[in-house]
């Protein structure tokens, strides 16, 4: 590794374990709309179970057309069960529901799906901080697309000025951007 790869990685690297000492832990995903938080949160679910965790995932996006369906085919890809409403049903409900379903299993960590949202509507954030106040998550992580660049660091400070955040997942890194928004993201959050 260069002097370059040195420095970034000092500088984006730190405590990147998840915080799940309670049972259940509850992980919340954030994040504006197509970011691939669903996508993210079956790749959670799925390290998690691998290291010997029970997981269960909550549906609270209710909105999006095929969100729900979606989750499920995470869920299954992963191996855990999903607690789910009707479409249009009330998010917080869902993750109400989930973590109930959880302490009634056992379950070791519950992954909630959200809506995606603008950080800029003020009514969806609210929805969040409400999510937030009523369920202390452990881990409230916000999922940003790589390729917006520069703006995800707008996304990431109002989110985070909302919410605490308490990580961030950099999606999509994979194409042809290089990431350099990440930096900045550490710097304001």
């Amino acid at each position: 590794m260069g002097l370059l790869e040195e420095v970034v990685t000092e500088m984006i690297d730190g405590d990147n374990a998840l915080h799940l000492d309670t049972q259940p832990s509850v992980i919340l995903v954030i994040g504006v709309n197509g970011v691939g938080k669903t996508t993210t949160i079956g790749k959670i679910a799925s390290r998690l179970k691998k290291e010997g965790k029970s997981v269960i995932l909550g549906a609270a996006d209710t909105f999006r057309a095929a969100a729900i369906e979606q989750l499920e085919v995470w869920a299954d890809r992963a191996g855990v069960p999903i607690i789910k409403h009707a479409e249009g049903a009330d998010p917080a409900a869902v993750v109400f529901d989930t973590i109930s379903a959880a302490r009634a299993r056992h379950c070791d960590v519950v992954i909630c799906d959200t809506a995606g949202r603008l950080h800029i509507d003020d009514a969806l954030m609210q929805e969040l901080e409400n999510i937030k106040n009523e369920v202390h998550p452990n881990e409230i992580l916000l999922t940003v697309d790589a390729m917006t660049g520069q703006d995800a660091v707008t996304v990431a400070e109002t989110f985070n000025a909302r919410l605490g955040i308490t990580g961030v997942i950099l999606t999509k890194l994979d194409g042809d951007t290089r990431g350099g928004a990440c930096l900045s993201i550490k710097a304001v959050t």
